[in-house]
């Protein structure tokens, strides 16, 4: 586990680390349930790729997903929560929480309660894409959705 000494340059990092501070960036609030369901949408995202050859707009691995630009905010350079995400330490419980989960998530243990869901929006918003869908479930603050392209 690194220190405070750690590389803040995401393409120093492993897929687990990349992972686990994205779940921090985007759900650090939430209850497991809530981290579990944002690490669920990384892995759908990553097994349609797959299925489609390995070529898909977002990227086909872990990395790629959480790191592809204006997916998911935490990571754009000018969003509060980037700085928040690479400064985090090992020492922080929550860290360790999201942790835990991203090293589930990569062993293949994690269970998806989102039906599949390749997409999510907090509850205080409701983005152009998710106009006219019907979400598959909510869980915590946020909405996934399974139908999305």
């Amino acid at each position: 586990m690194k220190t405070n000494t750690q590389s803040l340059n995401p393409a120093d990092m492993q897929d687990v680390e990349i992972l686990a501070r994205t779940l921090y960036g985007e759900a650090r609030g939430e209850n497991i349930s809530g981290k579990e369901a944002v690490a669920n949408v990384i892995l759908n995202r990553v097994a349609k790729a797959r299925t489609r050859g390995g070529r898909y707009w977002w990227g086909a691995s872990v990395r790629d997903v959480c790191l592809k630009k204006w997916q998911f905010s935490c990571w754009n350079t000018d969003d509060p929560n980037r700085e928040k995400l690479l400064r985090v330490t090992s020492n922080n419980r929550t860290y360790q929480s999201c942790l835990r989960i991203a090293r589930r998530a990569i062993a293949g243990t994690l269970k998806d309660p989102t039906s599949g869901a390749t997409h999510y929006h907090t509850n205080c918003v409701f983005p152009p894409w998710a106009r006219g869908r019907m979400y598959a479930c909510e869980i915590g603050n946020h909405q996934f959705y399974n139908d999305v392209e």
